[in-house]
C-alpha cells in the first residue's frame, strides 16, 4: 500500500493543541479534515484558530495565500462523531487514558467504513493494549507526532502485536508524503524517544545528587561541550517536571522497576512542593521575576607557570589533535610525545587522559600517578567553548592547577565537577547509546531509526549511536562497564548489541 492520497477525509479527534497541530498538517498536505471534540464549540475555535495561523504564514510568505487559503477551507468542524463516517483515517490525540482510547476507537468501528485506517497519537500508552478492545485491531497503530507537531519533523510510526505490515507502510508513507520523518517502531514501552531519551535526565539528576555538580553547571557542560540545544534541567523545567517524572514512573513501571529507569528523589520532592518549571515559575531554575539566573561554575585563570614549557601532547586520538590544534592556534608551545598509556597530556607533572567511566580517583590508584586529571567528552574538542575536568583526590592542587591552566590556553572555559565516574557528558552519550542499542538490540526499532528519532524527536546534536561511532563502541564499552563497576549496579549493564559491535570491530550503524 502506498500513501494515502490527498483525496482522503482525515479525522482528527481530540482538538486541543497536538490534534489541531495534526489537523493543520493534514490540511496543509491536501486532505479533507474534519476536527471533532466532544467539547462543545471546541473543534470550531481551533479552526479558527488554524486559519489565523495560515493567514500568519501566508503574511509572512511561509505559503502561498492561494494555498493558505485552500487549505482553510479544507478544514471542517464535525458536530458529533457520527459526522466522522467519510473518514479514510482516523486520529485520535485525545487524554492519555486508556479505556478513554479504547472506548473512542470502540464507538468509531460503528461509524466509518471497514478500509478506514485508525491512528493513536498516544505518547505512552500500549497501541497493542489499545487495539485489544478492537473487532479489527489489526487497522490501528501508533502515529506519535511531536509538538508542535507542524513543526517537529519526526514521526514515530508504532505497531502493535496486531497491526498488520500493510497500516503501518501506509501510515509510514502517509507521514513521509505530508513532510514528515517517519520512523518505524515495535509498541514497547516509551516507543523509542520517550525510552532513549530517559537517561539524558536520569544521570543529570544522579549526579545532581551526589554533588557532582549543580544544575547551571551540568546544563552548561551539556549545551558548550555536547552541542545539546539544552541542558538536561533546562528541558526539564521546560516540559514540566510534572510531566517529566510521570513519564520515567510510566517507563519504569513498565520496565518492572528496571533501574535504568529509576526515578529520582530530588524531582519526586520538587513536583511534591509544587516546583514545576517554568509553568510554575520555579523548578530546578529559578523564573520569578527578578530572579538572577546562577551562574555555572569554572575556574578561575591558572597562568601556566615558567616550568609548564614542558607541555607535552600525547598519543594520536581525536582530543589529543584537537587539543594540539586549539595550542599552535593560541601560540603555545609544546611538544609531542609517544605514552605508555592513554594521556592525551601532560605538564608540571600532571597526566591528563579523557575519561574512561573511572573516576581519576580509581585512575591514579590504578596507575599509581598521583597527579592524575580526567577531562570530559566533547562534540567536536576543536571548537568545544567548554570542558569539565576532575582530579583525582591524591593530585596535589598545583598539578590541578597546571592541568586546569593548560586547558585555559587552549581556549577552554573549564568547570571543574567532582570526581564522579564518567564525568557529565561522557556518562550521559555512553548511556544514550546504550539505550539506543538495547532498543535495537531488541528489535524495537533500526539503528537508523534510532538516532533520527532522538536527532529530529529530541534535537539532539548527534544521534547516540552515531556518537558511540564516533567515540568507538569498544571506548563506549570500557565507559559503561567501568561505571558498573564503580556503582555496583545493573543499571549500567552493557547491551549485548554493543557488546557484539566491540568484539568483532564493527560499528552501531555499519
Amino acid at each position: 500500500m502506498a500513501a494515502l492520497p490527498p483525496s482522503t477525509v482525515v479525522a482528527v479527534v481530540g482538538a486541543g493543541a497536538m490534534g489541531a497541530g495534526i489537523a493543520q498538517v493534514a490540511a496543509t498536505a491536501g486532505h479533507p479534515v474534519l476536527l471533532f471534540d466532544n467539547r462543545p464549540g471546541a473543534a470550531a475555535q481551533a479552526i479558527e484558530n488554524l486559519r489565523s495561523v495560515y493567514a500568519r504564514l501566508a503574511a509572512k510568505g511561509k505559503l502561498g495565500g492561494d494555498a493558505a487559503s485552500a487549505a482553510a477551507a479544507r478544514l471542517s468542524a464535525a458536530a458529533e462523531l457520527a459526522d466522522l463516517a467519510p473518514a479514510g483515517l482516523v486520529i485520535e490525540a485525545i487524554v492519555e487514558d486508556l479505556d478513554a482510547k479504547q472506548g473512542l476507537f470502540r464507538q468509531l468501528e460503528t461509524i466509518v467504513g471497514a478500509d478506514c485506517l485508525f491512528a493513536s497519537n498516544t505518547s505512552s500508552i500500549s497501541i497493542t493494549a489499545i487495539a485489544g478492545a478492537l473487532q479489527r485491531p489489526g487497522r490501528l497503530a501508533g502515529l506519535h507526532f511531536f509538538n508542535p507537531a507542524p513543526l517537529m519533523a519526526l514521526v514515530e510510526v508504532i505497531s502493535g502485536l496486531a497491526t498488520t505490515p500493510a497500516v503501518a507502510t501506509t501510515l509510514f508513507d502517509t507521514a513521509a508524503a505530508w513532510g514528515k520523518t517517519p520512523v518505524h517502531a515495535k509498541s514497547t514501552p516509551g516507543f523509542i524517544v520517550n525510552r532513549v531519551a530517559r537517561p539524558y535526565y536520569g544521570e543529570a539528576l544522579r549526579l545532581l545528587g551526589e554533588n557532582a555538580a549543580d544544575c547551571a553547571t551540568i546544563d552548561a557542560i551539556c549545551r558548550e561541550a555536547g552541542g545539546f540545544r539544552m541542558g538536561p534541567f533546562e528541558l526539564m523545567d521546560m516540559i514540566g517536571l510534572d510531566v517529566n517524572y510521570a513519564v520515567t514512573r510510566s517507563v519504569w513501571n513498565a520496565y518492572f522497576n528496571d533501574p535504568r529507569f529509576t526515578p529520582s528523589l530530588i524531582q519526586q520532592e520538587l513536583v511534591a512542593a509544587g516546583f514545576l518549571g517554568r509553568k510554575s515559575g520555579r523548578g530546578f531554575h529559578d523564573y520569578r521575576d527578578g530572579a538572577v539566573p546562577p551562574a555555572p561554575t569554572f575556574s578561575a585563570p591558572c597562568p601556566l607557570t615558567a616550568n609548564a614549557v614542558d607541555i607535552a601532547i600525547c598519543g594520536e586520538s581525536v582530543a589529543a589533535a584537537a587539543l594540539a590544534e586549539r595550542l599552535t592556534a593560541h601560540g603555545v608551545a609544546f611538544t609531542r610525545r609517544a605514552a605508555g598509556d592513554d594521556r592525551i597530556a601532560a605538564a608540571d607533572g600532571v597526566a591528563i587522559f579523557v575519561t574512561d567511566g573511572r573516576s581519576a580517583t580509581r585512575r591514579a590508584a590504578d596507575s599509581a600517578l598521583a597527579a592524575t586529571v580526567v577531562i570530559d567528552l566533547a562534540l567536536d574538542y576543536a571548537t568545544a567553548p567548554r570542558l569539565a575536568a576532575a582530579a583525582a583526590l591524591q593530585c596535589p592542587q598545583p598539578q590541578f592547577d597546571a592541568a586546569v591552566g593548560l586547558l585555559q590556553a587552549a581556549g577552554f572555559v573549564v568547570s571543574p565537577v567532582a570526581d564522579a565516574p564518567g564525568l557529565v557528558l561522557m556518562r550521559a552519550v555512553a548511556m544514550l547509546a546504550n539505550e539506543a542499542a538495547d532498543a535495537v538490540h531488541q528489535g524495537v526499532c533500526t539503528a537508523a531509526a534510532a538516532d533520527a528519532a532522538m536527532r529530529l524527536g529530541t534535537n539532539y546534536p548527534r544521534g547516540p549511536l552515531a556518537w558511540a561511532d564516533a567515540i568507538g563502541v569498544a571506548a563506549v564499552v570500557t565507559v559503561l562497564a567501568n561505571l558498573a563497576e564503580a556503582y555496583g549496579e545493573d543499571r549500567y549493564r552493557v547491551s549485548p548489541f554493543l557488546r557484539s559491535r566491540a568484539l568483532a570491530g564493527r560499528k552501531c550503524l555499519a
